[in-house]
């Protein structure tokens, strides 16, 4: 696995910065892609996301995927 993307608001209690946190706690090689269906920055910093976080907003073209999940695999760790 190279790439974990996620929701940022997840139902169940968990959030997908807390997925990634996890997930990158036993793989610190993996790359992270969040996305969401919500652009009020009150709701991204309440799911504590990072804002240098790769983020792709929802809805997206599959084109944007594409770029964004290219993007995300490409980035520097840190």
């Amino acid at each position: 696995v190279a790439l974990l993307m996620t929701d940022v608001v997840m139902p169940g209690g968990m959030s997908g910065p807390q997925l990634a946190a996890e997930a990158l706690r036993r793989r610190p090689d993996l790359k992270v892609l969040f996305t969401s269906g919500y652009a009020d920055p009150a709701v991204l910093a309440r799911a504590q996301l990072d804002p240098s976080a790769p983020m792709l907003a929802k809805p997206y073209r599959h084109s944007d995927l594409v770029r964004a999940v290219r993007a995300a695999l490409d980035r520097k760790p840190g």
